[in-house]
């Protein structure tokens, strides 16, 4: 997935995948995944997707600071 926010391009696919998180099995309206990405220029971003009933009912981006990111690898 690409999203720009602020005029900055976040990309799944040139992007390095820092970790994964997924809640529920495939298929669970409830389950969805978290996946915190790094851009080559050091940008974290947050890839989220879930069922109906999670709370990311469509994919998205969300960027993040290097200070939540290291808070959201510590959860």
């Amino acid at each position: 997935m690409k999203k720009v926010i602020c005029k900055v391009e976040y990309d799944t696919a040139t992007a390095e995948l820092v970790k994964k998180n997924t809640f529920g099995e495939f298929g669970d309206p409830a389950g969805y995944e978290e996946s915190l990405y790094k851009t080559a220029d050091g940008k974290f971003f947050l890839y989220v997707n879930g069922g109906e009933e999670s709370p990311y009912k469509e994919e998205n981006i969300k960027r993040m600071s290097a200070a939540k990111a290291e808070e959201w690898l510590a959860k």
